[in-house]
């Protein structure tokens, strides 16, 4: 099914955007960003969701609104990324994640439990603030997450920073289709807009963060449930997605693995029909 967007993707950002109240919290000397949905007036559960590696909140500009009629949705530019300042210790994730755990007490306070999903690098951070928090967090949720299981596929971007105009959208395409979605129908102007202002502001390099071990380690840590999914097509995990699996599976026996068929990295954009779904029934089996 074809999804292009056709509303003028800087309103349908705007748009989602004005519905959160935005907040900072520290990041070293400076400041890391914050956007909180919250229709409940404070009474919601609490889901945070981390973005992936040259991202922002706007990679789940799929997933908020299907989220927020149940859940308080707080979300981050991580450290580095975004509108977020460079954090003190750019190579350890979680030195990294003990400033976003900090952010979520300085939002929500230090006693409300919450559920994290991450989505690539955001895995990482996901699965780390998890074993920070112990119980109180209630489920880790990582998608398309590398640094589980056998290394995959190197995928070759082409440089745009110095390039404009049409040049530079079109090669976003095609960086979109090697890398983030697999059926190239499913690239919209939103999605390569999203691209664009996200690689303006990338200044974390997360791919060696996302390969240190860390969320390997992290996940051996967990006391809560953890979930996963990776789609069927994730350029980054192919030919070894299998292997994720496996490896995940091996270290926490209990988790709920999903693929997500004809799907890509970027799964959450490209097959929100299968993800978003399939996303809530995984949070409301710890769902207070």
């Amino acid at each position: 099914m074809n999804d292009q967007v056709t509303e003028d993707p800087q309103t349908i950002l705007d748009r989602i955007q004005q519905q959160a109240t935005r907040y900072e919290t520290p990041c070293g000397e400076g400041k890391m960003v914050w956007h909180l949905w919250d229709q409940s007036g404070g009474t919601a559960p609490v889901v945070a969701l981390f973005h992936g590696g040259a991202g922002s909140w706007r990679h789940w500009i799929r997933t908020i609104p299907a989220l927020v009629p149940t859940y308080r949705v707080l979300v981050p530019d991580l450290p580095g990324l975004g509108e977020s300042d460079f954090p003190p210790d750019g190579d350890d994730a979680f030195s990294i994640a003990g400033i976003v755990a900090s952010g979520i007490d300085a939002i929500i306070g230090n006693e409300t439990t919450y559920e994290v999903v991450g989505f690539s690098f955001g895995g990482t951070m996901a699965a780390c603030v998890g074993a920070l928090g112990g119980k109180r967090v209630r489920s880790v949720t990582i998608i398309g997450s590398s640094g589980v299981g056998a290394l995959g596929s190197a995928v070759k971007l082409e440089k745009v920073r110095h390039l404009e105009g049409q040049e530079r959208h079109d090669t976003h395409r095609t960086n979109l289709n090697r890398l983030m979605i697999a059926d190239p129908a499913k690239i919209d102007e939103l999605s390569i807009a999203i691209q664009d202002w996200n690689t303006i502001r990338s200044r974390l390099r997360t791919p060696a963060i996302s390969r240190s071990g860390a969320i390997m380690k992290a996940i051996d840590r967990l006391q809560s449930p953890l979930n996963g999914m990776w789609g069927e097509l994730d350029a980054p995990a192919n030919p070894k997605g299998p292997e994720r699996v496996a490896t995940l599976r091996a270290h926490s026996p209990q988790a709920d693995i999903r693929l997500i068929p004809k799907t890509g990295h970027w799964a959450a954009y490209e097959s929100p029909e299968i993800v978003n779904p399939t996303l809530l029934e995984m949070l409301a089996r710890t769902r207070p």
